[in-house]
């Protein structure tokens, strides 16, 4: 007999048969990438975001709920959300999820309704939607869905891989929607993150052997009793001395906003970290060196019940001196150095006995000169990554919970960062969070350099959002695949000049390549060239670029300076 409806254990085993597919697929999926550069990943992004919510649903085992399912997807996806493929994914489980998590069984009206759901959530998310993506597949795949519900189709079978066939033809029409797909040769690589998702679902629904293994996290042991993780940290340095464990008797309603906060600040001060809501009460397991803080917290939220506190060095200590009282004379060291988890809480805790000021800033840098360069200009927090490794949403609300400000401007330096740092500002609830949306880095050292402490948060964010306008970026890295863009003949090997908007020069010297991209940026209101070489630049290539530059832009300043950054031998500033 064909099934109507599945139940919440179905629903676990095909989000969990969705996300092993995309992992398993993810590299494929990041050589779709339009431009052939060594850093492609969106298979990466999705992957991490996908499976950042796997983990959560593996974490409850055959006990999960709809509800308790819908709420790890959510919750999981929106925090692991990185790159705008991974943000846009986390906005479709949103939607969806609100959809399904109120029932006990899901049938065919009801996924139709969920579907349109998760598509209007994610369109919501994208300041200009640009059909061609994954989002033009998803809502392919949600109009389908609603035609099989509304003619009636009842055999789930039927309406999945009609959904699925469907989702199929809508990616193999992305390049006719986008002509620089068409030319690449290659489909949407989002779209096709999603189709693969889809694809792992369905096969689960029908029964085929997949491996739903899921990994745990270095941060999480959701579903772990107390003495099972510590089993686990006996096995190694134990970095948090205290498991903390206690019972969130709630007084009013605790929404993913504030769990995910909450969650963010366990993650800031420890790890193995428990923190599963229902209506009345969240149980929180946490290892820290401050239980105190974990406390503090809680009690925002409500009275505290069931509360346990074990020190687990002196616990390790005992079990080892069973073991050989030599050992562990020689192994235990109570006054261990501390971790950067640990030296974090210690900040945190500083913080709470200093006044906040009133403006930080965080930004998003790679390389060591580049680091430097943002942290003199008064950069609060440097989040480490960029095109080669987008943060989460998670990285950012973390890094935010580290600068002790009110208001607090992030710098994502890159457009694939940009969502993720919106969600961020979404939802961050205890301090305010201003997005400049810099696309570049030398964007993002234009907006710092633009901000005036006399003037007011709105005029500041005004005039940083009027100057990034004024800079123009090249980056000079290589191809990793042959190809056809801009109507540039592209071979693997050959160095490219990648502007704002484009490839702006290609070729298979870096110099000529490097020269020619700043041609194409410079005109003649440019005042200034700004040159910030990679870690695979000598010093010496670096300055004889910058002397040839010079002489043939005598108008203009020309600065160079070690930017220490993997991938792109030079990034290129014209203003």
């Amino acid at each position: 007999m064909s099934l109507q409806t599945i139940d919440a254990k179905m629903l676990s085993k095909m989000f969990l048969a969705g996300a092993k597919n995309l992992e398993n697929k993810k590299e494929w999926i990041n050589e779709l990438n339009v431009f052939p550069v060594p850093d492609g990943d969106t298979g990466t992004n999705m992957t991490m975001t996908i499976m950042s919510a796997a983990r959560e649903v593996a974490a409850l085992g055959d006990d999960g709920t709809m509800e308790t399912i819908c709420k790890a997807i959510s919750s999981g996806s929106l925090r692991g959300a990185r790159g705008n493929s991974g943000v846009i994914l986390s906005q479709l489980f949103r939607g969806l999820t609100k959809g399904i998590k109120e029932e006990t069984e899901i049938s065919i009206p009801v996924f139709a309704a969920a579907f349109e759901k998760a598509v209007e959530t994610a369109y919501k998310a994208v300041m200009k939607p640009k059909e061609g993506t994954i989002l033009t597949v998803a809502k392919g795949a949600a109009d389908k869905a609603r035609e099989l519900a509304d003619d009636g189709v009842e055999d789930l079978e039927t309406f999945f891989g009609g959904v699925l066939e469907h989702a199929k033809y809508v990616l193999s029409q992305t390049p006719e929607m986008l002509p620089v797909l068409k030319q690449a040769g290659v489909v949407d690589s989002g779209g096709q993150g999603l189709v693969e998702v889809m694809i792992g679902a369905y096969d689960a629904f029908l029964g085929k052997e997949i491996d739903l293994t899921v990994e745990p996290s270095a941060q999480s042991t959701v579903g772990m009793s107390a003495k099972s993780s510590y089993d686990v940290q006996a096995e190694a340095d134990i970095k948090f001395g205290y498991c903390t464990e206690f019972i969130i008797l709630l007084n009013k309603t605790f929404n993913i906003k504030m769990e995910m906060d909450f969650k963010a600040f366990l993650e800031s001060i420890g790890d193995s970290i428990v923190c599963v809501a229902d209506d009345d009460v969240v149980k929180v397991h946490v290892h820290t060196n401050d239980p105190g803080l974990a406390i503090q917290k809680a009690l925002k939220y409500g009275a505290l019940s069931n509360m346990k506190i074990d020190n687990m060095r002196l616990e390790h200590q005992e079990k080892l001196f069973k073991m050989s009282e030599k050992g562990a004379a020689e192994a235990i060291d109570l006054e261990e150095t501390a971790s950067p988890q640990a030296k974090d809480a210690e900040v945190k805790q500083a913080q709470t006995n200093e006044p906040a000021k009133e403006v930080g800033f965080i930004a998003v840098s790679v390389g060591e000169g580049i680091n430097e360069i943002f942290k003199s200009l008064g950069v609060d927090y440097i989040i480490e990554g960029g095109q080669t490794m987008n943060p989460s949403t998670a990285d950012i609300l973390d890094a935010v919970d580290k600068v002790n400000a009110k208001t607090i401007f992030i710098l994502p330096n890159n457009k694939n960062i940009i969502l993720a740092a919106n969600q961020a500002a979404e939802l961050m609830t205890e301090k305010d969070l201003l997005v400049i949306p810099t696309k570049t880095i030398p964007q993002g050292i234009t907006a710092v350099i633009n901000y005036v402490p006399e003037l007011s948060v709105d005029e500041n964010e005004e005039t940083m959002l009027q100057e990034i306008g004024n800079v123009k970026t090249g980056q000079v890295t290589y191809a990793v695949r042959d190809t056809m863009i801009d109507d540039k003949e592209i071979t693997k090997g050959d160095y490219m000049g990648i502007g704002d908007k484009g490839i702006l020069a290609v070729g298979r010297n870096m110099v000529d390549v490097t020269e020619q991209m700043i041609s194409e940026l410079v005109d003649d209101s440019s005042e200034l060239i700004s040159i910030y070489y990679g870690c695979d630049v000598e010093e010496e290539e670096a300055e004889a670029l910058r002397e040839d530059v010079a002489n043939a832009y005598p108008s203009c300043d020309v600065e160079l300076q070690y930017g220490g950054q993997p991938i792109y031998y030079y990034v290129i500033s014209v203003e």
